[in-house]
C-alpha cells in the first residue's frame, strides 16, 4: 500500500477509484484504514491530498484506534443489507432520543447532548434495523409464498442468539433481526428455507431435493450463510 512521510509518522493509505466524484475525499475508519476516494490521479497527486490533511488523518486514526470494536462512534461500520455503511453522529440539544436516518449510503445519527451511552445508542439501532426487517422482509416473503406455492401461518422477526431463523410446529416463521444485515440473495435463500419447513419439517433428503426446486443453488448459498457471522 502506498505511504506519505509527515514528520516521524507514516501514513499508510489506499486508493478506491470513483470516477463519478468531481472531487476527491478521505475517510479514516477502523476497518478500511485511511482510504483516498475519487478520479484516478498520479501517485504524486495522491500523495499531496493526503498530506495537505495529514493532521486531520493522524488526529482521526487516533481516534479510531481508541474505539471498542462494538462502541457505535463516527467511523464506526454497521452491516446493513449485505454492505457495511459509515457512521457518522452529531450531537443536537433540541431532541430527548437517539434518531437514525439512513442516506442510502451512510447512517447519520443524531445524539442528545445528554446521552452519551453506548448501550442506549446500540438499542436505538436493534429498533432501527427491526423496524427495516419487518419493512423489506415481510413483502419478500410474501412474493416468495406466490412464488413457491409454501404458506405460512405467521411471520415474525425476533433476536435469535444462535439461528437465523426456525419454522414452529405450526408453520410460524421466525427471522434472527440480524438478517436484515444480509445480502438479498441470503435473504431470500433464508425466507425460502424457513418455507420449505412448512412442508417438511426436518432436514432429511427429501427437504434439500424440495428446497432444490425453488433455488437450485442453495448449496452455494447455504456455503455462505454458514460463513455469516451471527
Amino acid at each position: 500500500m502506498p505511504s506519505v512521510q509527515y514528520g516521524h509518522k507514516t501514513i499508510t493509505y489506499s486508493f478506491k477509484e470513483k470516477e463519478k466524484l468531481k472531487s476527491h475525499y478521505i475517510t479514516v475508519d477502523k476497518g478500511d484504514g485511511v482510504v483516498l476516494k475519487g478520479k484516478s490521479i498520479s501517485d504524486e497527486k495522491a500523495q499531496k491530498l493526503i498530506l495537505k490533511k495529514a493532521k486531520w488523518i493522524l488526529d482521526k486514526l487516533d481516534l479510531v484506534s481508541s474505539i471498542g470494536d462494538d462502541d457505535i462512534v463516527t467511523g464506526s461500520r454497521i452491516q446493513y443489507l449485505g454492505r457495511k455503511y459509515y457512521v457518522e453522529v452529531f450531537e443536537n440539544n433540541e431532541i430527548d432520543e437517539v434518531i437514525i436516518d439512513f442516506t442510502e449510503s451512510k447512517f447519520k445519527v443524531s445524539l442528545p447532548t445528554s446521552l452519551n451511552n453506548q448501550e442506549e445508542l446500540m438499542a436505538a439501532f436493534e429498533t432501527f434495523l427491526r423496524a427495516k426487517a419487518e419493512e423489506k422482509l415481510t413483502p419478500r416473503i410474501k412474493k416468495l409464498v406466490k412464488v413457491t406455492g409454501l404458506a405460512y401461518n405467521n411471520f415474525k422477526i425476533r433476536k435469535l442468539e444462535k439461528r437465523w431463523g426456525s419454522c414452529t410446529p405450526s408453520n410460524d416463521i421466525i427471522i434472527n433481526i440480524d438478517a436484515i444485515k444480509l445480502p438479498y440473495s441470503l435473504i431470500d435463500y433464508l425466507l425460502v428455507h424457513e418455507l420449505v419447513h412448512t412442508k417438511i419439517k426436518s432436514h432429511s433428503k427429501e427437504f434439500w431435493a424440495e428446497l432444490s426446486k425453488h433455488i437450485p443453488n442453495w448449496k452455494e448459498l447455504d456455503d455462505k450463510m454458514y460463513g455469516m457471522k451471527l
